[in-house]
Formats: structure tokens, sequence, C-alpha cells
């Protein structure tokens, strides 16, 4: 079974690959979720930041925007003590910067989903890479949804991060064309 270039053969990283990389994802909990670890893997990798996931979700109640953002300094002291995430205090306080600017977000749009998925009119962009090497790190949609995110107050929501965020959560389908997964999120 051929895969992406990108999965090494931790059974952690296969089951990401196999069952969650790339597949559209529409629940606004979820997509608040993603764009959270997304910002907790700036300067470090993918993998480094899945091996954490857990705890991330038992750090940040389930990534919960409603209970995030109630954190107060206390919190964040506990959150920086906590060895199971990225103890960076710009990364964490961003957590609750990104759930305030969720909310308005919601309030503007209906959803977060609404909001996100607007910027590929709310259907995945299906590219066809042969090689990884030629999937790109940005693109001009990435560059669009990063400068209004940042309008919009949120944080760690660099055009790259953004693009990493639309790989996962399926805006756009970058599996290579030789990996499995490519024909079964296309058809």
């Amino acid at each position: 079974m051929k895969r992406c270039g990108w999965v090494n053969q931790d059974p952690l990283y296969i089951e990401y690959h196999d069952n969650e990389w790339g597949v559209p994802v529409y629940e606004d909990h979820k997509l608040f979720e993603y764009l959270t670890l997304e910002g907790a893997q700036a300067g470090l990798s993918w993998y480094t930041i899945l091996k954490k996931r857990e705890n991330y979700r038992l750090a940040f109640d389930g990534f919960d925007p409603q209970k995030i953002i109630h954190y107060d300094e206390e919190k964040i002291k506990d959150l920086l003590t906590n060895q199971g995430i990225v103890r960076n205090r710009l990364k964490i306080n961003s957590v609750v910067t990104n759930a305030k600017a969720y909310f308005h977000v919601v309030e503007e749009f209906g959803s977060f989903s609404t909001y996100i998925w607007s910027f590929v009119d709310g259907k995945p962009i299906i590219n066809h890479y042969k090689d990884l090497d030629e999937v790109p790190t940005t693109t001009d949609i990435s560059d669009k949804l990063s400068k209004d995110l940042k309008r919009r107050g949120f944080k760690f929501v660099g055009s790259t991060i953004c693009y990493a965020f639309m790989q996962a959560v399926g805006m756009v389908n970058d599996h290579t064309v030789g990996c499995f997964r490519y024909r079964e999120l296309v058809d």
C-alpha cells in the first residue's frame, strides 16, 4: 500500500495519514482544534505535535473555545508547567486569543466552518501532485486566509501554518496521486 512520502513507520502517524489527513472537516470545534495544533507546530514538526495531541486535548479542555476564553493567568501558569504540551507562553496565550476571535467569527458568519470553507468556495481543491517535492507550503489562498485571520485577531496563523491547516482539514487534497488515499478522497 503506497502512502505519501512524509509518513514514517509509527502506527500513530500511519493512522493519522490513513484516516484523518485530507478528510474534509466541517465541524466548528474540530476546525478550532486543528487550527490550534497547527499553530503549536510552528517551528516544530507535525509528528512532534501529533504525539502530544492527547495531552493537548486534556490540557485545553478538549479544545472547547467556550472554556478556553475564561483561562486566566493561573491557568496559563499551569499550562506552562505541563510537560505534555509545548510550553511556549506565546503559543499558549494564542490559544486563548484565538478562542475569543473564534467567537467573533461565529457571530459574523454563523459558524466557523462557513467562514473557513468560504476560502475554497465550500469544497475541497483537488491537487494532482506526483511527488512530495511538488507540494507547496503556501498558496495564494493560504496567504488570504492568513491575512484575514490575522486581521480578525488570530495569532500563529502565518501562511505556512494556514496551508498545513488546509491540508489537514481537507480544504485541499494534497495526497500525492500514487497514494492510496488520493483516489479514495477524490471519488
